[in-house]
């Protein structure tokens, strides 16, 4: 435990030194990981300690948009019974957003709040920071210390060093795409190791989606997985994510018209959520409507 810093969990604060912070909310969403276990196991790894004298690494989750990073990222943290906070990163996120947020109250007095970093800093959870490459260097800068052997940050605004837990854990989830930073090397240095995770296989999407939609109808998720498959070897990006929105609507525009095929109702869902361009993987109605009543997998191929 943090010497020096009072933990009040009923009311919810922390004072450190003779200042007085509100610590962040849990993350309380239910995530289950029916992914890639090799990628599960990365991730235990990365955070077990050897001995009293070990650190725990400081992993980053690379991969697309939606293939499960954050999840997977909440799944370990809940099965190692680890309290979990989670800090969304942003172009916009600034150092004092990291670590302490100064707040004026009704009666024009200066609160502190601590942020969902350093509220598992003091309480020895997880934090995960989504998206991370979102952020400036600046930002990152901020962390460099936490991120090493000295796991500490200073908070200029407060004016108090706050040094973790032992039992704190780290991750940051990137998404490799064109809309983000590139970190520089000696913050690339400190979150190691890099954990990579790509699309399911296709009976794995399945499962997913039907796990997150059990009212799926067994013909539209043969159709739509096969999309998807389809898809990735094309290289879009269509994600496991995009499939359970996909499937969802689809199965609620069947259920308000009886007079919908499965595959009509695939396709509208899929032109509102991935948009026309998609359409493209699907083959003629026609062909969509056999394949629908066959009990055989559906052989989509793009147009």
């Amino acid at each position: 435990m943090n010497t020096g810093i009072t933990i009040d969990r009923e009311k919810e604060t922390a004072v450190i030194g003779n200042i007085t912070v509100r610590l962040a909310k849990e993350f309380e969403i239910k995530a289950d990981w029916l992914g890639n276990e090799l990628a599960a196991h990365q991730l235990r790894a990365s955070w077990l300690r050897l001995s009293d004298e070990d650190l725990p690494m400081n992993p980053r989750l690379v991969g697309k948009p939606g293939v499960g990073k954050t999840t997977l990222a909440v799944a370990v943290a809940r099965e190692l019974k680890y309290p979990v906070y989670l800090m969304q990163g942003t172009s916009d996120t600034r150092p004092d957003d990291l670590i302490v947020t100064p707040v004026i109250t009704e009666g024009k007095q200066i609160s502190y709040v601590a942020s969902p970093i350093v509220t598992a800093m003091l309480l020895g959870g997880v934090c995960i920071l989504d998206e991370g490459n979102r952020m400036s260097e600046k930002s990152w800068a901020s962390l460099a210390s936490l991120l090493d052997h000295r796991r500490y940050v200073d908070s200029i605004i407060a004016g108090v060093r706050i040094h973790a837990h032992k039992e704190f854990r780290f991750v940051t989830t990137m998404n490799d795409d064109s809309s983000v930073y590139d970190l520089p090397e000696y913050i690339q240095s400190r979150l190691n190791p890099q954990i990579f995770l790509d699309f399911a296989d296709i009976e794995t999407e399945a499962r997913i989606i039907r796990f997150a939609v059990p009212y799926v109808e067994e013909n539209l998720l043969s159709l739509l997985v096969t999309f998807l498959a389809i898809a990735h070897k094309y290289e879009e990006s269509f994600s496991v994510r995009d499939g359970i929105q996909i499937a969802k609507y689809a199965q609620r525009l069947k259920s308000l018209n009886k007079e919908l095929t499965l595959p009509k109702a695939l396709k509208a869902s899929v032109y509102s959520i991935l948009g026309e361009d998609a359409l493209k993987y699907f083959p003629a109605d026609e062909q969509m409507q056999n394949d629908s009543q066959s009990s055989t997998r559906p052989n989509l191929r793009p147009v």
